[in-house]
């Protein structure tokens, strides 16, 4: 037998494989090959929703890092409203009796309505207002330190607070026009202007309580606010009818064409909500495009008004940042501006389909800009309209001082020349040519010569007499052909010709405005409701059984303007006939039967020559609170004090602004 073989020898050793040209470097290789063996191991799906992902991502900080490039570029490193807020505004403060008592409740007894405070003055670096104003109502110390930082809202609340609001087409002062075919840095400060202040207004230390006609203005006041505070507040208009609220701006314009309404009529508590929403919530800082014209008369036009009647220092602070951001529209080739400007983005532009701007859009807005350059001593804002005003003056295109109704932004030229009419998108040249002359002490002779001119062009060309009962009217030409059309716009002509003539015009403009107010009463008269048209047309030739006044199906809305009883209030403060006084009550009876709403506020109607179909339209514009009801309120009022003519002049919005003293 053969012995069992030996067992294998015992080797301790590791076998081990080498690769050439790698290494080991901490796996880091190995990692990248194993992210993208793993990515390679997804399915398509899985692969296509990552890089989806992955691109929106980058486009979304793409759109975020350029939206906050066009802020800085808008704003140009001005100071924020912070630093601004806390700036004590310059100038004298008042310190004199004012012209208007302290807001009262609509209730409060007659004792609370002559409390007046005089205010201290105070060190300052900016010229104030021209002493004029009383203390803000019961304003602590507390928020005038602390302003908009700190200061909260008792808002009211809101049902529709959440609708979508509904944007407003272009218009001119409320009515709806059809499309026809066819940013800078805030500047350095300049030097206060040499222009001294106003004197002091008379204390009315015997004003009494509202007499029963006010009473009445008061009471249709406060039922068109309960509307708008209840169904709209903090945006734009009242839609009564269906109590919600549309938008245009998305400013509040209702509330601050409201807010000297509102301290002229003394409700306190409905002043005091209001500034509480503009400290806190006003704010100018949204991408949206503002209509140059409307927001100059209405936002800014309100903020220097209750600036001046309140003594407030908020309401200025709003109003330089708000004229800045409207001072992209003047950067135009003829330095006429453009109709619109976004003041979140600074970009101006025309409308969409025409680079013409309207002759009374950019002639009436020198009035607010003129004043914010006195009060700031920021010369950009007066000089960009007195350029305007100037390359007005010296076009050619004109008859007899009558102006065409379109300029062109880029050559600064008249465009759609031979057409001349004082309604609509020319009206307020007319108006602002006068009112820049009082503002400005009646030194400049050139907006008077240029005023007088118009008067008598308007006498040789546009005024005519209707049949049977000769009625005066102002008519339109175009390209030598007369036509007997006249808006209800142009019934500011009677009170404006009165303006003047108080301020020591010829009295034959005093003969032409009592004509002129007859025929706008009749307007309303005439109608069935007691309420004028939008547009009338004047009958001519003597015939049987026809009315002067012939109203078109298209033309008989009413849009609760202002313009008669406007020419009512100056009227009856220069002549003192209190007939006009009687009709201002007439129309407010009629809008009062025809227009008023029951759950609060007052609507546009479409039909005039109906008392059983009206037909509301289901909107409450701005101007019937900023305008209608404050000139109807004054006009029933017996103290011709109150905001004298001899100290104030009214911008076309109806916002009281003061006449500065002359040199």
């Amino acid at each position: 037998m053969y012995p069992p073989p030996p067992p294998a020898p015992h080797r301790d050793f590791i076998s081990v494989t080498l690769s050439l040209g790698e290494s080991y470097d901490n796996s880091k290789s190995r990692r990248r090959r194993s992210c993208w063996r793993k990515w390679k191991q997804l399915s398509r799906l899985q692969r296509n929703v990552i890089l989806f992902l992955l691109a929106f991502l980058v486009l979304c900080a793409f759109l975020y890092y350029t939206h906050l490039t066009n802020r800085w570029k808008a704003l140009g490193g001005s100071p924020t409203e912070g630093e601004r807020l806390r700036v004590e505004m310059p100038g004298p403060k008042p310190a004199n009796p004012p012209v208007l008592p302290a807001p009262r409740k609509a209730d409060a007894s007659p004792e609370g309505m002559v409390t007046m405070l005089l205010q201290k003055s105070r060190k300052h670096i900016r010229r104030g207002p021209p002493r004029l104003q009383i203390r803000a109502p019961d304003v602590d110390s507390k928020d005038k330190t602390q302003d908009e930082d700190k200061e909260q809202v008792a808002a009211p609340r809101d049902t529709h607070q959440e609708e979508t609001p509904q944007r407003t087409v272009i218009s001119w002062r409320g009515a709806v026009i059809e499309p026809e075919q066819g940013t800078e840095h805030p500047s350095r400060r300049a030097a206060a202007p040499s222009m001294p202040s106003v004197p002091a207004a008379r204390m009315q230390k015997d004003l009494g309580p509202p007499n029963a006609r006010q009473k009445g203005v008061i009471e249709a006041f406060l039922h068109a606010w309960k509307g708008y505070r209840k169904f709209s507040w903090g945006h734009d208009e009242l839609k009564p009818v269906s109590r919600s609220f549309s938008e245009w701006f998305g400013l509040g314009l209702t509330l601050i064409d409201a807010l000297d309404t509102m301290w002229i009529l003394g409700l306190r508590k409905e002043f005091e909500e209001a500034r509480k929403w503009v400290s806190a919530k006003l704010n100018f800082e949204k991408d949206v495009d503002v209509n140059l014209f409307e927001s100059t008369i209405r936002i800014l036009g309100g903020l220097l008004s209750t600036y001046h009647l309140s003594g407030d220092s908020l309401f200025l602070r709003k109003a330089e940042d708000f004229g800045n951001r409207l001072m992209p529209a003047f950067s135009t080739p003829s330095k006429i501006p453009y109709s619109d400007v976004n003041i979140g983005t600074g970009v101006a532009h025309p409308p969409r389909w025409t680079s013409d701007s309207t002759v009374a859009e950019v002639t009436s807005i020198q009035l607010e800009f003129r004043e914010l350059s006195r009060l700031t001593g920021v010369k950009k804002f007066q000089e960009a309209v007195e350029n305007v005003t100037r390359h007005i003056h010296s076009l050619s295109g004109k008859k007899d001082g009558l102006v065409p109704m379109f300029i062109n932004t880029h050559s600064g030229l008249f465009t759609h020349l031979g057409v001349f009419t004082l309604g609509a998108r020319a009206d307020s040249y007319y108006e602002y040519l006068l009112k820049q002359w009082i503002q400005g002490g009646k030194t400049d002779t050139q907006l008077l010569d240029d005023y007088l001119a118009a008067i008598q062009g308007i006498r040789a060309h546009l005024l005519r007499r209707s049949e049977p009962r000769k009625l005066a009217f102002v008519g339109e030409l175009a390209h030598g052909r007369f036509s007997a059309k006249m808006d209800h716009l142009v019934c500011f002509l009677p009170g404006t010709l009165a303006l003047g003539v108080h301020h020591g015009l010829p009295t034959e403009h005093m003969e032409l405005a009592l004509a002129l107010m007859e025929t706008c009463y009749q307007m309303n008269h005439q109608m069935e409701t007691g309420l004028s048209p939008e547009i009338a047309h004047f009958n001519t030739v003597s015939q049987p059984n026809l009315k002067d006044v012939i109203v078109k199906p298209a033309d008989r809305h009413n849009l609760l303007r202002p313009e008669t009883v406007e020419s009512l209030f100056y009227l009856y403060r220069v002549t003192g006939d209190r007939k006009y006084q009687d009709w201002g009550w007439e129309i407010l009876q009629s809008f009062n039967k025809y227009t008023r709403v029951r759950s609060g506020g007052y609507s546009s109607i479409n039909n005039v020559q109906s008392t059983h179909k009206p037909e509301p339209r289901d909107k409450m514009e701005s101007f019937f609170l900023g305008e209608t009801l404050k000139y109807l309120y004054l006009l029933f009022s017996d103290d011709r004090d109150l905001l004298s003519l001899d100290r104030y002049v009214f911008n076309t919005e109806a916002h009281p602004l003061p006449i500065w003293s002359p040199a």
